[in-house]
C-alpha cells in the first residue's frame, strides 16, 4: 500500500500483471501436465506479490509477464509445482530478468513524477568504484546525502516497489512472525549477520565502507529477510538449519555488497542458500522421536 500510495498507478500495474502472471502460468502448466489445478492453494498471488515487489515501478508489462513465466514455469513447475522447488520462485523470475535485462532492471524512479536515480546501494559502489585514494571523498560526500529518517518512514532514493518504506517492511515482517506465518530466526539472523559484518568492515575502514545502518535500511536486505528467505518451501526444517541458513545469508550478501561488482546481493545470497538447504538439513535436523539408534562398528 506505502509503495502504491507514493508510486502511483506505475506500481500498481507492475504487482496486477505480475500477480495475474503467475496465476496464469500455473494455470497453463497445470492443464498442460494434466493435473488438478493448483491455483486456489493462493502460492502463486503470493510469488506474483513477490516478483512485483522486486520489480522497479513502470517496468513494461512484457518483461512483468516474462519474469511470471520464469518464476512459475523455471522457478517453480519445471520441478513438479508447490512444495518441490528448490529455489525461491519470485527471486528465480527476479534474477532471470536481471540477467536478461539489466538496464531496465536497474532503472529506478524516486516517485510517480520523478526522474530515474540511482539507488543507495549503486551510490555506495560508485563510492567503492572511486579506490583507496578517492574513496573518503566519495564516502564522505555520499554520507552527507542520507537521512536515515526518510529512509525509515519513505525512501526517497530509487529501488525496487517493495524498498519504499523500511518501517513499513519492519511492521509486515512482525506481523507475519505474530502469527506464526514466518520463523523469527532466519529475519533476525540474517540482519544481526549484516549488521555485525558491516559493522566490522566500516570500524577497519570507515573512509571505504558505509556504516551497518545504510546496509540495514538501504537496498532490498529487510524485503529479502522478511518476506524472500523465510520461504517454507525452500528453507530449512529445523531451527538450527534456519540460523544456519540465514547467516549464510548475511555474509554472502556482505561479500556481494563490499566486494563485488553488482550492489545489491540479497537475491543470489537467498538463491545460493536455497540450494544449499538440503545439505543444511541432513547437518542439523534432529532425531525423529521413537527412530531407533543407528549401530556403529564396535573396535
Amino acid at each position: 500500500a506505502v509503495s502504491v500510495w507514493h508510486y502511483g498507478l506505475p506500481a500498481l500495474g507492475v504487482i496486477f500483471v505480475c500477480t495475474a502472471g503467475c496465476v496464469a502460468v500455473e494455470v497453463l502448466c497445470t492443464r498442460l501436465m494434466r493435473r488438478p489445478l493448483e491455483v486456489n492453494d493462493g502460492s502463486a498471488l503470493v510469488t506474483g506479490l513477490l516478483l512485483g515487489l522486486n520489480l522497479p515501478p513502470g517496468t513494461p508489462i512484457w518483461i512483468c509477464l516474462v519474469g511470471a513465466l520464469l518464476a512459475i514455469g523455471l522457478g517453480k513447475m519445471v520441478f513438479g509445482g508447490i512444495g518441490c522447488n528448490p529455489f525461491n520462485p519470485a527471486l528465480v523470475g527476479r534474477v532471470g530478468l536481471l540477467l536478461a535485462f539489466p538496464q531496465t532492471m536497474t532503472t529506478w524512479m524516486t516517485g510517480p513524477d520523478a526522474y530515474t536515480t540511482a539507488t543507495p546501494l549503486k551510490m555506495l559502489s560508485d563510492a567503492h568504484l572511486a579506490g583507496h585514494d578517492g574513496a573518503a571523498g566519495a564516502m564522505s560526500e555520499m554520507l552527507s546525502q542520507v537521512s536515515y529518517r526518510d529512509w525509515l518512514f519513505l525512501n526517497h532514493h530509487g529501488g525496487s516497489i517493495g524498498e519504499i518504506s523500511a518501517l513499513a517492511l519492519i511492521l509486515g515482517g512482525i506481523l507475519l512472525i505474530a502469527l506464526k506465518i514466518i520463523r523469527w530466526q532466519i529475519p533476525f539472523f540474517y540482519l544481526l549477520t549484516v549488521a555485525v559484518f558491516t559493522g566490522l568492515a566500516w570500524l577497519s575502514n570507515s573512509s571505504l565502507y558505509a556504516p551497518p545502518q545504510y546496509h540495514l535500511l538501504g537496498g532490498g536486505l529487510l524485503l529479502g529477510a522478511f518476506f524472500m528467505a523465510t520461504d517454507m518451501v525452500t528453507s530449512p526444517v529445523s531451527r538450527t538449519g534456519a540460523i544456519v541458513f540465514a547467516i549464510g545469508c548475511g555474509i554472502i550478501t556482505c561479500v556481494i555488497r563490499l566486494w563485488g561488482s553488482y550492489p545489491e546481493g540479497v537475491s543470489f545470497a537467498i538463491l545460493i542458500m536455497n540450494a544449499l538447504t538440503p545439505l543444511i538439513d541432513s547437518l542439523t535436523a534432529g532425531k525423529p522421536f521413537g527412530a531407533p539408534k543407528k549401530k556403529g562398528l564396535k573396535l
